[in-house]
């Protein structure tokens, strides 16, 4: 007895089987209303940030006030006393005075940035003796030096409106001074009847300007917060697009690079704001660049996605407003002035500052300050990156029944249809 085989047809074999892989849409679940406690704390917590935020830049500037402004005074030592017992009287802690010898000593500590400006004193040798004032003008009827104010408004325009602002009460007291020193010579019959005082004019000398280009010191001071920024960026990048230590350290290190010379290219050739040595400016900026960009991406590394938080905060709420980019350091309520010299903002502003500017100032601590900063960085790639590697090691290997069922089925239409034998 024979059996007889029929092939079904291609389009009846397969029916089955379209049937069975052809699935109907299926429409996404519903997410569930939010809760109303959920949703009002979310609308508080993020205006409570927002007032965190307008708080840091703004707390600075308001309890900013003038103190501790570091002059040199050069003259006597009777007539640097006087002198620092009259700006104590006028203005109590605006002033903290560094006697010196000369004039050219006093130019000296300006250009080291270890003082702001200088008061130096007449010479009273060509026109008789010394007053007794605040100033020791010079009396007589020759020619008097009168006293001079040096400023340097390359420290800003701040200081160098509260120096010059000194002119007019010096000079008040100089002439007075003069003026009582020749009565009594005439009264005594040390000088002739009809000797008058010499006219005593006081003299501001900006002896370190800001270039033509910046004159009133703005480019400097805007640029402080897009270098900020442009760090944070970089990191943050880095980190959510990236993936491996070694790539990480190589693009953070190429972003700090390319973005160090076009900034430096910005600020120097095109608009002038940057002085001095082009590469050396542009080498302090590649190293801000990179200071901010390895500690968020370090951060990253520790920290997860929290760690860009902790990093850009840190740079955008602390280090920024304290970086006294704006104003002296000393104006800030103390010892924050002082202590955001630590973080990258502070540490940048004034390294570029002294370059363009101050090249015989003492670079070192903010030289120091951004390779620190830069070290840390990379350390905490390295550190986050071995640390992950223990945790997928420690993991145990365990097979994927279901996936291996997956991806060792047969594939293909026909294999699913019974084939005569």
């Amino acid at each position: 007895m024979s059996h007889v085989f029929t092939t079904p047809p291609p389009s009846a074999s397969r029916a089955p089987q379209a049937a069975q892989t052809t699935r109907a849409p299926q429409t996404p679940p519903l997410r569930p209303h939010t809760a109303w406690g959920r949703s009002v704390g979310i609308a508080v917590g993020a205006a409570l940030v927002v007032a965190l935020i307008v708080l840091a830049f703004v707390w600075p500037t308001v309890t900013s006030s003038v103190k501790n402004i570091p002059i040199a005074v050069a003259g006597t030592s009777q007539q640097v006393t006087a002198v620092t017992d009259a700006l104590n009287r006028a203005a109590d802690g605006a002033f903290t005075v560094t006697p010196v010898a000369d004039r050219q000593a006093a130019v000296d500590l300006i250009d080291t940035r270890d003082v702001y400006g200088a008061i130096v004193l007449g010479d009273a040798s060509a026109g008789g003796s010394a007053g007794s004032s605040a100033v020791g003008a010079g009396t007589g009827s020759g020619t008097t030096t009168g006293p001079e104010i040096l400023t340097a408004s390359a420290n800003g325009v701040a200081v160098s409106q509260v120096l010059a602002q000194l002119a007019a009460p010096i000079q008040s007291q100089a002439n007075a001074a003069a003026q009582a020193a020749v009565a009594a010579a005439v009264a005594s019959g040390a000088a002739p009847a009809g000797t008058t005082a010499p006219a005593i004019s006081v003299t501001v000398t900006d002896v370190v300007a800001l270039a033509s280009t910046d004159a009133r010191g703005l480019g400097l001071t805007a640029a402080a917060f897009p270098l900020v920024l442009g760090g944070i960026l970089g990191g943050v990048l880095v980190s959510l697009l990236i993936t491996g230590v070694w790539r990480r350290l190589t693009s953070v290190l190429v972003y700090a690079v390319v973005a160090g010379l076009a900034v430096a290219v910005v600020m120097q050739p095109l608009f002038g704001i940057l002085q001095g040595s082009f590469w050396i400016n542009a080498l302090a900026i590649m190293l801000a660049m990179a200071a901010t960009s390895s500690f968020v991406v370090g951060a990253n590394a520790l920290l997860g996605r929290a760690g860009i938080a902790v990093g850009s905060v840190l740079t955008m709420l602390i280090g920024n407003p304290l970086s006294s980019a704006a104003q002296p350091l000393q104006f800030t309520v103390a010892p924050w002035g002082a202590v955001g010299q630590w973080f990258v903002p502070g540490a940048s502003s004034t390294l570029i500052r002294d370059l363009s500017y101050f090249p015989a100032a003492n670079t070192a601590f903010p030289w120091l300050v951004l390779a620190g900063w830069t070290a840390l960085g990379v350390a905490g790639m390295i550190a986050g990156h071995w640390r992950n590697q223990r945790v997928i090691r420690s993991l145990p290997v365990e097979e994927d029944a279901r996936h291996a069922a997956t991806h060792a089925a047969p594939h293909g239409a026909d294999a699913a249809v019974p084939r005569p034998a």
